[in-house]
Formats: structure tokens, C-alpha cells, sequence
């Protein structure tokens, strides 16, 4: 590692919010309006002893922060060679990483005088989470969800619902993460004075990478110190799945600086085929999508392509501006999970640890199992992102209760 990163998170995004090449914000101008004004005032808000200790209050007494950095002493004995630790992000409340940066929109929209919260949701943790905030802050709150999504992942669109949010189907194109986003966006435009678009990771126009990451940040800085505090030195290796990639920046970010090898795993699908995986570090190039600039996985006409994901929150053709700098300086890099890897981690986890993994998640801790073996010993942490309730029916459902049923499943 020859670049010296002690001050990266300070100096990128720059003040046009380019990572580099990537980033930056390419929309309309009555949008760039609004889109300045929540720069400026994230800027200066964020800043203020006002707005850092109620963060810090709601990530002590109502998130349940510090998740915990729990051993995987068994899964690590099965596999074998390294030893795998994980970041349990999945405590937290509402299950997942994503309510980091939600509460932290929130509390932002709720010192501008915010109304109403709009976002977009894959697997729909991002939804929840949204919901949640809006409901712990007052606001109202509307959510855009593809509608193969919808069904995909019912229990967290009941959940949205009960938090009083608002589920908006979006039936046009794959019906997917995608076309939620370009919904949501269609909706804040209506009322940009009175609402506030939230966006689910590190992606979009500026300043949607740079502030998802910082919310995300603590995720890094409390699992540095504990992995620290717990074996007196830091790990050989971070691991995170990446779909934009929210929680692969947040733990990443500590980490930058420090001779760790860091590793995003983006889903492999079905196959390699363009169409059948969402691998867009590995196979996209760069290109436009959402108003900023990324890695894309394109069309023949340059277009993005479809995507597909066994899990709804990684089907998405881009990724964020800082992972596309981040894997042009070989800073991180970045493996794949196919569909069959992601579900052994998934039922594997459930049965050696009793850790029922978001599937999302269990693409990192499937790659890191593979990692496992090949280092032979050290360490690996990973960011278990997410936990699987969610993903209970469709698991069980469409591939059975064990391994042993899925292969049946996916022979077919």
C-alpha cells in the first residue's frame, strides 16, 4: 500500500463531490438547487454540538450501539485456515447496518423543517429503517419498492407498513432496485421544499456518497477498536458485501490507512452472463446512473444493464463513486458469491452459529469462508450486514430448509 490515506475521508469527495473521475452530480438544474442546499446544510449541521450528541444519543439508547464483534469459533473450525470474525450489525436495531445513516437523515431533515422522508428499497431493510426514523422523528415517510421485490420480501413491507410509511409498487422495467430509485426520484421532485429524498447507500448525485458514508463510518470505528481490544492486533483481512455499498464503506473507512486487505463481494447470480449477476466492480465499466458517475454494468447502447441478485438489496447495475476510485488504486478489491456459495454460507452460519444471516450478508461470508482456506491462518472479519428474517419465506420456500434441498432446487 503506497498511498498514504490517513486523511482520505477528508479529502474526498471533493467540493464538486467527485471521488476522483467518479461521483460528481449529474441532474437537472431545479434539482442541483435542492440537492446544494442539503450539502450546505449536512455541511454546517452535521458539524454542531447540537447534532452530534442527539446522534450519539440515539446510537447509545435507541440503536443499541456498539453492535458487537462476536468469534465464529465453529464456522471457523469447519472451514478451516483462518480464523473468521463478525461485525454484528445485524443487532442493531431494526436488524441491519441501515439505520445508521437513516437516523442520521432523519435527524438531518428534521433540523432543515423536513416534512416527509421519500426513499427507494431493495430487500427493503433500507425501507424499515427509513420508516423507523420517520416514526421516531414525527416525519411522514414514503417508500418506493420494485414490485418483484414486494413479494420477494413481504415481512419487511409489512414491517414499513406498521412504522406508518406509505409503499409505493413500482411496476414499470424489472420492477426491481433500480426503477425504485428512478421512482423515488420522480416523487421528491414533486415537493423538493417540503421533503427530502433519503437514499439506501453510497451512491447517487452529491452529496448522497460522502454523507451515507460518514453515518456509516461508526461501523468501522467501533469494529476497529473491538477487534483491537480482542485479540491485540487488527485483522489480516476485512470482508463486505457490496451492492451500492454502504456497509462496505462504513467498516472499510477505519481501515484505510492500516495494512489490512480489504475485500467487497459483489453477487455472482446464476451465472456470468450479463443479466444473471450483479458483479459490477468486476465486470461494469464506467458510466452514468442515478446522477453520478460509477462503475455500470452496460447494454450494447451503453445503457445499464439488467441485473439479478438472489439478494434484492445487491441488484443493482452500478456501485458507489468511492468503491470505483477505491478499486482503480487496487486499494480494495473485489471477489464474487454465486447464488449456490451465498446460499451454503446462508443455511451454514444458521446451523454451526445459530446466526441466521441476512443473504445479502452471507455473499461476504460465503467469499470469506473460501478466504478462510486459502490464507491457511490469520484473521478475517466481516461485516455481517444484515439479519435474514426477511428472507425467511423466500429461503424456505423456493430452496428448502438445508443445502441439501437447495442443490435439488437449483438442478432443476
Amino acid at each position: 500500500m503506497s498511498k498514504d490515506y490517513s486523511r482520505y475521508p477528508h479529502q474526498y469527495p471533493d467540493a464538486t463531490g467527485h471521488f476522483g473521475e467518479f461521483g460528481g452530480s449529474y441532474i437537472p438544474p431545479e434539482l442541483q438547487v435542492e440537492m446544494d442546499k442539503i450539502t450546505k446544510a449536512y455541511l454546517t449541521i452535521s458539524k454542531t454540538q447540537r447534532f452530534i450528541e442527539e446522534l450519539r444519543s440515539i446510537r447509545t439508547h435507541y440503536q443499541g450501539r456498539p453492535t458487537p464483534v462476536f468469534h465464529a469459533d465453529r464456522l471457523s473450525e469447519l472451514v478451516g485456515g483462518a480464523q473468521i470474525y463478525l461485525k454484528r450489525e445485524d443487532l442493531n436495531h431494526t436488524g441491519a447496518h441501515k439505520l445508521n445513516h437513516c437516523m442520521g437523515e432523519g435527524l438531518l431533515a428534521k433540523f432543515m423543517g423536513k416534512k416527509k422522508l421519500i426513499a427507494e428499497t431493495g430487500a427493503g431493510q433500507h425501507g424499515v429503517a427509513l420508516a423507523t426514523a420517520a416514526a421516531y422523528f414525527g416525519l411522514e415517510c414514503e417508500i418506493h419498492m420494485g414490485e418483484v421485490d414486494i413479494e420477494k420480501e413481504a415481512p419487511n413491507v409489512i414491517r414499513m407498513k406498521l412504522l406508518g410509511a406509505t409503499v409505493v409498487p413500482v411496476s414499470f422495467g424489472l420492477k426491481t432496485l433500480k426503477e425504485a430509485v428512478d421512482s423515488a426520484f420522480q416523487a421528491y421532485l414533486k415537493d423538493p421544499v417540503n421533503s427530502i429524498y433519503c437514499i439506501g447507500s453510497v451512491v447517487g448525485p452529491h452529496p448522497f456518497p460522502m454523507m451515507v458514508r460518514d453515518f456509516q463510518a461508526v461501523v468501522g470505528i467501533e469494529s476497529r477498536e473491538q477487534f483491537l481490544e480482542m485479540t491485540g492486533e487488527l485483522p489480516d483481512v476485512v470482508c463486505a458485501c457490496v451492492g451500492g455499498g454502504s456497509n462496505a464503506m462504513g467498516i472499510f473507512s477505519a481501515f484505510l490507512n492500516d495494512p489490512v486487505r480489504l475485500v467487497g463481494v459483489e453477487p455472482g447470480g446464476r451465472s456470468l452472463n450479463l443479466g444473471d449477476h450483479a458483479a459490477t466492480a468486476a465486470f461494469g465499466k464506467p458510466g452514468l446512473i442515478h446522477g453520478f458517475k460509477c462503475y455500470l454494468l452496460q447494454d450494447e447502447q451503453g445503457e445499464p444493464a439488467p441485473v439479478y441478485s438472489i439478494a434484492s438489496g445487491l441488484d443493482y447495475p452500478g456501485v458507489g463513486p468511492e468503491h470505483s476510485q477505491l478499486k482503480d488504486e487496487e486499494r480494495v478489491s473485489y471477489g464474487i458469491a454465486d447464488d449456490r456459495e451465498t446460499l451454503d454460507a446462508f443455511y451454514q452460519l444458521s446451523r454451526i452459529e445459530g446466526i441466521i444471516p441476512a443473504l445479502e450478508s452471507a455473499h461476504a461470508v460465503a467469499h470469506a469462508t473460501k478466504l478462510a482456506k486459502e490464507m491457511e491462518h490469520g484473521s478475517i472479519l466481516v461485516n455481517l450486514s444484515g439479519r435474514g428474517d426477511k428472507d425467511l419465506e423466500f429461503v424456505t420456500e423456493t430452496y428448502g430448509f438445508n443445502m441439501e434441498e437447495a442443490e435439488q432446487k437449483l438442478s432443476l
